[in-house]
C-alpha cells in the first residue's frame, strides 16, 4: 500500500473533521482534509460561535435597559443591527483563520472543494475532490465522513432568505423586523427568540409538542417559558403549523391548537425545526454504508459497515452537538491508530447547552426518563434566589436540579437554568465521568461567593441537607 496518498482522508472541516485531522497528525498519520465552504463548518461559521456573539449583544442591550438597578442612568441608547452582525461575522472569520493555521501547523493537507467517495476494487479508498477548476483524485487507507447537516424545511414552506428565514438569514438580517414567528422551540429556536426579543422584536414561538425546549427536564422548560412570557414572547404549544402564506413584505401562518384554527401575521418567520444530514452526492451508494432516518449508521467506534470508512458528527445519529462531533473524531482516529481499551461514547454523559436568557444546561437523564426506567430517585433542587452571588449580579432567576440513584448514589442527571449555567455544567460532567456519588459531591468544598455553590446546595437538598434553602 505504499502507493496510497494518505493514511487518512477526511471529508468535511467542521468541529468533527478538523479535530480528527489534527489528532491523526499528532499520532503520526499522513492526513488530508477537504472542505467545500469554510473551515470550522456550520458550528464555527454559522452556528455555535457567531450566535454567541449575537446573544452577547442582545444581553448588553438587556443590561443597558436595566442599569438603573445598579445605580446608573443611561439615555439615548442607539443600536445598529448591521454593526451587531458585522462583529458576529468578524468573530467567525477570526476563528476560521485560526483553524487554517492549526491544520497547517499540524501538516494536514487541506483541499478546497467538494469531496466524494469513489468505488474501488481493493481496500484502498479513492476520493474525488471537485475544485473550481479541476477534479483531483486521491487515495487513502481510511476515510472519515464529517459532512455535517443543514437546516430542515417543511413540505409546504421553505426558506427563501426574504420573509422566511433559516438560521443563516436570521443571523444576518439587513434590518430588524417588527415582528417574528419562530417555528420550533429547541435550542436554535429559543436562542433566536431570546436574541430578537431583547432587541425589541415582537416574537411568537410555535411548538408542536406540549412544552418548549422539549428535550429538557420539565422543571427547566417551565422556568424558561415563564421568563419568556413575562418578557412578552408569545408561546403557542401543542400547535401544528398548517400553512404559510408568503406576502410581499410579510407572512401569515395558519396553526391549529386542539382543533381550533388560528392565524398569526408577522413580518418574518424563522424555521428552526431540526436538521438534515448532508449525505447526498458523497458517493455513499458505492459502498455498504447504511442510512437510518437520514443519518449514517456506525458502530460504537464510528466505523460504517464499509471497513475503513468512518462517519462522525451531525451526519450520524444525535445528539447533534459540536463537542460530541469533536470527541467522536478523536475516538475514531484512536481506533484507526490501533489504540487498545477504548470505550464508546456514553451519550448520557454529553452535556447540552442553550444560550438563551436565562441560560440552560443539562447532562444525563431527566426526571421523567429516570422514572420511566423504574429507578429509585433522590432529587435535589436549589433556586438561584438563595445564592448570594446571583443576587449580587442581579440574576437570581433559575434553578439547579440534581437527580441521584437512591440505591447507588450515582448522579444520573443534572439540569440547570439561570446565570452562566453553560459554564457550570462542566462540574457535573466531570462528576459523571469520574462516577462520583453524592458522598464526594456533598463533601466537596465549593468557593464562596460563587454561582457554583448552588450546585452544592442542590446535591445537599437531594438528601435533605441543604443549608440555605
Amino acid at each position: 500500500m505504499s502507493n496510497v496518498d494518505y493514511d487518512l482522508f477526511i471529508i468535511g472541516g467542521g468541529p468533527g473533521g478538523y479535530v480528527a485531522a489534527i489528532k491523526a497528525s499528532q499520532l503520526g498519520m499522513s492526513v488530508a482534509l477537504v472542505e467545500d465552504k469554510h473551515l470550522g463548518g456550520i458550528c464555527l461559521n454559522w452556528g455555535c460561535i457567531p450566535t454567541k456573539a449575537l446573544l452577547k449583544a442582545s444581553e448588553i442591550r438587556h443590561m443597558l435597559d436595566n442599569v438603573d438597578e445598579f445605580g446608573f442612568t443611561v439615555s439615548d441608547i442607539k443600536m445598529d443591527i448591521n454593526n451587531i452582525t458585522k462583529r458576529s461575522r468578524k468573530v467567525a472569520s477570526q476563528l476560521s483563520s485560526g483553524i487554517s493555521h492549526l491544520l497547517k501547523k499540524n501538516n494536514v493537507k487541506v483541499f478546497e472543494g467538494f469531496g466524494s467517495l469513489v468505488q474501488t476494487s481493493s481496500n484502498v479508498k479513492k476520493i474525488s475532490v471537485k475544485t473550481n477548476n479541476d477534479i483531483i483524485n486521491k487515495t487513502a487507507k481510511n476515510v472519515i465522513l464529517a459532512t455535517g447537516a443543514r437546516s430542515r424545511n417543511l413540505p409546504f414552506v421553505s426558506s427563501d432568505a426574504l420573509n422566511i428565514w433559516d438560521y443563516k438569514t436570521a443571523m444576518t438580517p439587513p434590518k430588524l423586523p417588527s415582528s417574528l414567528i419562530i417555528v420550533g422551540s429547541g435550542a436554535i429556536g429559543v436562542e433566536f427568540a431570546s436574541f430578537y426579543n431583547d432587541l425589541g422584536v415582537d416574537v411568537t414561538i410555535i411548538e408542536s409538542l406540549p412544552s418548549i425546549l422539549p428535550n429538557e427536564d420539565s422543571d427547566i422548560s417551565k422556568i424558561v417559558r415563564v421568563n419568556f412570557e413575562k418578557r412578552g414572547i408569545k408561546i403557542k404549544t401543542n400547535a401544528t403549523l398548517k400553512a404559510v402564506t408568503n406576502k410581499t413584505n410579510s407572512i401569515s401562518a395558519k396553526i391549529t391548537i386542539n382543533g381550533n384554527v388560528e392565524t398569526i401575521n408577522s413580518e418574518k418567520l424563522i424555521l428552526a425545526i431540526g436538521i438534515i444530514a448532508n449525505t447526498e452526492k458523497i458517493g455513499l451508494e458505492n459502498f455498504k454504508i447504511k442510512i437510518d432516518k437520514g443519518h449514517i449508521v456506525t458502530d460504537d467506534f464510528l466505523e460504517t459497515d464499509e471497513k475503513g470508512i468512518y462517519a462522525i458528527g451531525d451526519v450520524t445519529k444525535g445528539p447533534w452537538l459540536a463537542h460530541k462531533a469533536s470527541h467522536e473524531g478523536i475516538l475514531c482516529v484512536e481506533k484507526i491508530a490501533g489504540h487498545k481499551n477504548l470505550k464508546p461514547i456514553d451519550k448520557t454523559s454529553i452535556p447540552g447547552c442553550t444560550y438563551c436568557r436565562p441560560q440552560v444546561a443539562s447532562i444525563g437523564m431527566t426526571e421523567a426518563q429516570a422514572r420511566s426506567n423504574n429507578l429509585n430517585l433522590k432529587i435535589g433542587k436549589f433556586p438561584f434566589i438563595g445564592n448570594g452571588k446571583a443576587i449580587a449580579m442581579g440574576e437570581s432567576e433559575g434553578l439547579i436540579k440534581t437527580i441521584f440513584d437512591k440505591d447507588t448514589g450515582e448522579l444520573i442527571g443534572a439540569h440547570m437554568v439561570g446565570p452562566e449555567v453553560t459554564e457550570l455544567i462542566q462540574g457535573f460532567s466531570i462528576a459523571k465521568k469520574l462516577e462520583t456519588t453524592e458522598h464526594e459531591l456533598m463533601h466537596t468544598i465549593f468557593p464562596h461567593p460563587t454561582l457554583s455553590e448552588s450546585m452544592h446546595e442542590s446535591v445537599l437538598d437531594a438528601y435533605n441537607q441543604a443549608i440555605h434553602y
